[in-house]
């Protein structure tokens, strides 16, 4: 199953090539936010993710939302954030 999960911006890393390093479940790992290049992205801004695109900018209660009901699924959504802990992307 893939799921789009939603992370925080924590850095802005290149500009040119268009990646921004989020925070999803305590782990970080750069994405590609050229899909979003029109929304101004900053440090905190909240995104949903989908195979390492930043598919669409978030508010922060969305994020929540979204969060909590992933939480609910339960395992799948579990093993997802363990898949990301356990992959060597940077």
């Amino acid at each position: 199953m893939c799921l789009a999960i939603p992370g925080r911006i924590v850095e802005m890393v290149d500009a040119d090539l268009q990646l921004a390093k989020v925070e999803v479940g305590g782990v970080r790992r750069n994405i590609n936010v050229g899909l979003l290049e029109d929304d101004c992205l900053q440090i905190g801004d909240w995104v949903l993710i989908h195979v390492g695109f930043a598919m669409s900018k978030i508010d922060e209660q969305e994020a929540a939302r979204t969060l909590d009901a992933l939480e609910e699924i339960g395992a799948a959504y579990r093993q997802e954030l363990e898949d990301l802990r356990e992959s060597c992307i940077d």
